[in-house]
């Protein structure tokens, strides 16, 4: 009896998929999968890149290939897959929402070369990838602004409101407050403004003129640009 029950498995999976379509649904999974890691790679902006998340994204569309071969048709492998892979526990945060959409799409690829849809896993690939090239070539849904984030530092009998009012006028088109905190154990006070420079102010000048009129204490401007990360 447990040879006919073995001798069944054995058929069932042989029956399921030949090991050319092993061969070629992992390869082929690899393949896209690899272009993918190389249009993100080229196409990312920002300071958080990862070597390691690019490897990830082609094992991931490789393994789900892999996964997607294991199952075929067979619910009851279905099923066993989902209680196998709920133990697994990703505490990783990613940095990014776009890198979320990779994840998926890498995911969709190596599902469609397991299910063997060949086909529709070059033409999406090749479809997906040029439109996040077309976005990213274009620049679409940027937003860039003039408001930087300003820090000085000023000791407690200076009035942030006030006190610069000269050298923001000369060089600003508007500044506020936005938050107050002691540092050096409390022997000073770092204020944060929201400023919005001028046009044609000179950075350099602006920094060194608060400089001097703070006693060379630190000041440090921060770029208001979408895609810096903080």
């Amino acid at each position: 009896m447990d040879q006919l029950i073995r001798e069944s498995l054995l058929s069932d999976a042989v029956s399921t998929f030949t090991l050319w379509d092993v061969f070629f649904a992992l390869g082929l999974s690899f393949v896209l999968n690899l272009g993918i890691a190389y249009v993100y790679r080229i196409t990312h902006k920002g300071l958080s890149y990862s070597q390691s998340y690019v490897h990830t994204l082609i094992l991931m569309g490789t393994v789900v290939a892999l996964i997607m071969l294991i199952i075929g048709s067979n619910i009851a492998r279905a099923f066993s897959l989902v209680g196998a892979l709920s133990i697994i526990r990703f505490r990783n945060a990613v940095k990014e929402t776009r890198d979320v959409g990779f994840i998926f799409t890498a995911m969709a690829i190596g599902m469609a070369c397991g299910t063997r849809f060949y086909a529709l896993a070059v033409m999406a690939t090749a479809m997906l990838m040029a439109m996040v090239y077309f976005l990213y070539r274009f620049d679409i849904g940027s937003f860039t602004t003039s408001e930087n984030i300003l820090r000085v530092h000023v000791s407690f009998d200076i009035d942030p409101n006030t006190f610069f009012n000269d050298i923001f006028v000369k060089y600003l088109e508007s500044f506020s407050v936005i938050s107050q905190e002691t540092v050096r154990q409390g022997a000073l006070v770092e204020v944060t403004y929201q400023i919005r420079e001028k046009p044609k102010a000179n950075t350099q000048e602006f920094l060194l003129d608060l400089r001097a009129a703070n006693g060379n204490t630190k000041v440090s401007l921060i770029s208001g640009l979408a895609n810096t990360e903080i």
